[in-house]
């Protein structure tokens, strides 16, 4: 920038590294999207396995090969007096650069690449890259450093001929490095696209393009289609994988995927978008939290909130995972926790839902559940209004109030004799207040038009209700809209509990805050990667799992309105399925 602004028109190579940097990085971003939504659809799917967190932390550092580009870029323009005030543009430059990578590149990496595939470098280095089976884009720059230096010399071959010959261009420098971000990305995207009519057009296209087929085969088998970008060299030396062909075809006829119990979720803060699974794979793999960072995003953050505002949209695919015999799939209203509570916003909304279970409902799937702010009581009394618009509804309706009480009330402590209930009453509030009665543990209020509407609500109390001292119980049961200020006039050491779908904040270190209402999901919840919400890893929402379980269990009813199904029916299938109960986290 230095230069830019104190030397006549500045050099172009100098001050493009910068915004190239910037540009390589979402050109990835915008791979890894698109991949990630393809494959949760499921059409044209290479590889039908799952991701896993350790994939998602293994290969976390995909950027660091972007940076190192950038220092070596850097390094050459200050070492060479060639590489300064680059023409943008010279035909002889990119011809040269096109026959030097078809060239001696290709056929230096065929090789090179078929060397790491012996026991001795494979071990030490090309492991690491083929430990994902299942490929993603940013799988391909995963690799030990010594490849990345490897990588860099052989792909410098033409960049550094055609500076020394005198006829590079900023084209041919810049372009050439899209070329290999481009074709790296196509590769390891794990779904087919490549159109079979080019390859009938242009049959020699077989030997100077490979597909992402092609390549797959590579990551499955190992011993097979080791060329780079362009396969003639595999085909000269007869390591082109016999079921090429086949799977390239295969691939391109798989239908969408149809799933069995639609998980209904929306975004949260304004950040959530980029935390979503379909954002940025690092922070979607872990739990939601602020980063300061992400506020240098304002711009793009403020236009996504008035597009959603503006625009009506519909409900996208985020995510598709299987457990036993079920499709399971989580769809995004495109709209954040805050618009929610405008009132003008409620008729879109219920449209925005009604259509997604509409949607769900002529794909063939059994259960959709509603998460957070989607079965709010204000919006459509926990999904009722849907119920009694569509009498002939198939699919069944599932708030998960029932698994979301059953966590609350298997969260507190044994020898527990009264808990402190705060925040606003709702469906599991009035289920686990009359749950507790019966249990004789005595429920705690602080003002007495609370303790007027609980006795109204909740059928023999038997005087279990009781006013108290802020500071008396230990074990507090809160919801929204109570005045979280009031952890300071606990007693130290106190459980806080939630039954709502947000967490409250934590103002105090000398307390206990569990999670919202969730549960950890058995080994066999498979393609789980990205953490929901501000919830651990493995980790789902009782909502979530509420209509997961309806449908292993079958039931043939929905649960929405004030309908709980049963405390304890629901608590003990859920354990039956393999869903485990949280631990109460450590205090701070």
């Amino acid at each position: 920038m230095y230069t830019l602004t104190t030397k006549e028109g500045g050099d172009p190579v100098n001050y493009l590294v910068l915004p190239f940097i910037v540009m390589r990085m979402l050109h990835n971003q915008i791979w890894i999207s698109v991949s990630r939504y393809r494959t949760a659809k499921g059409n044209n799917r290479i590889v039908d396995r799952g991701l896993e967190f350790d994939q998602v932390d293994r290969e976390t550092n995909w950027d660091d090969q972007i940076l190192f580009t950038a220092i070596l870029f850097y390094i050459g323009y200050m070492i060479f007096p060639f590489a300064s005030n680059l023409p943008w543009w010279r035909t002889k430059g990119v011809i040269m650069t096109a026959i030097l990578h078809a060239g001696p590149v290709e056929f230096i990496y065929y090789w090179f690449h078929r060397a790491l595939h012996h026991h001795f470098l494979y071990t030490r280095y090309h492991s690491h890259h083929h430990s994902s089976i299942v490929t993603q884009p940013i799988t391909s720059v995963t690799h030990p450093f010594a490849e990345h230096l490897a990588y860099f010399t052989l792909f410098a071959i033409p960049m550094m001929t055609t500076l020394i010959t005198r006829t590079s261009s900023i084209a041919a420098l810049y372009g050439y490095i899209v070329y290999i971000d481009f074709m790296n990305n196509l590769g390891h995207c794990n779904f087919e696209f490549f159109p079979k009519i080019l390859f009938s057009l242009f049959p020699l296209l077989k030997y100077f393009s490979y597909t992402p087929a092609f390549h797959s085969l590579h990551h499955t088998k190992f011993r097979t289609n080791y060329s780079l970008f362009m396969p003639i060299y595999d085909y000269i030396y007869g390591t082109v994988d016999t079921s090429t062909e086949t799977i390239y075809e295969t691939c391109l006829k798989k239908p969408m995927e149809v799933a069995d119990v639609v998980h209904l979720t929306h975004l949260t803060t304004l950040d959530s978008i980029y935390q979503l699974r379909l954002g940025v794979a690092s922070l979607a793999s872990n739990p939601q939290a602020s980063k300061w960072y992400l506020h240098l995003m304002w711009p793009f953050t403020f236009c996504s909130m008035l597009i959603t505002t503006c625009l009506h949209g519909r409900a996208f695919l985020l995510e598709t995972n299987n457990f036993q015999n079920l499709k399971l799939q989580s769809w995004v209203i495109p709209r954040f926790k805050i618009q929610y509570f405008l009132r003008w916003q409620s008729g879109t909304l219920n449209n925005l839902i009604e259509e997604a279970i509409m949607e769900a409902e002529l794909g063939g799937a059994k259960v959709i559940s509603l998460g957070l702010l989607n079965q709010r009581e204000e919006l459509n009394a926990h999904g009722e209004l849907y119920i009694r618009k569509f009498p002939k509804l198939k699919i069944k309706i599932v708030d998960g109030s029932s698994l979301a009480a059953a966590i609350v009330l298997n969260s507190i402590p044994k020898g527990t004799n009264q808990v402190l209930l705060r925040g606003n009453f709702n469906k599991v509030s009035f289920a686990i207040a009359n749950a507790l009665c019966r249990r004789n543990i005595q429920v705690a209020l602080l003002h007495k038009e609370e303790l007027k509407m609980l006795q109204q609500r909740v059928t023999k109390s038997k005087g279990r209700f009781t006013l108290s001292p802020i500071n008396t119980p230990k074990i507090w049961i809160v919801g929204d809209g109570w005045d979280e200020d009031e952890q300071m006039s606990a007693s130290k050491g106190s459980l806080f509990i939630p039954f709502s779908h947000f967490p409250p904040k934590k103002f105090r270190k000398d307390c206990y805050f569990h999670f919202t209402p969730a549960m950890t999901v058995p080994p066999k919840f498979m393609n789980l990667h990205s953490c929901e919400n501000w919830l651990p890893r493995r980790v789902l929402s009782a909502w979530r799992i509420g209509g997961i379980v309806h449908a292993l269990e079958g039931w043939d009813v929905d649960e929405c309105g004030y309908t709980i199904l049963g405390i304890k029916k629901v608590w003990q299938a859920s354990l039956f399925h393999g869903f485990q109960p949280l631990k109460i986290p450590h205090s701070p």
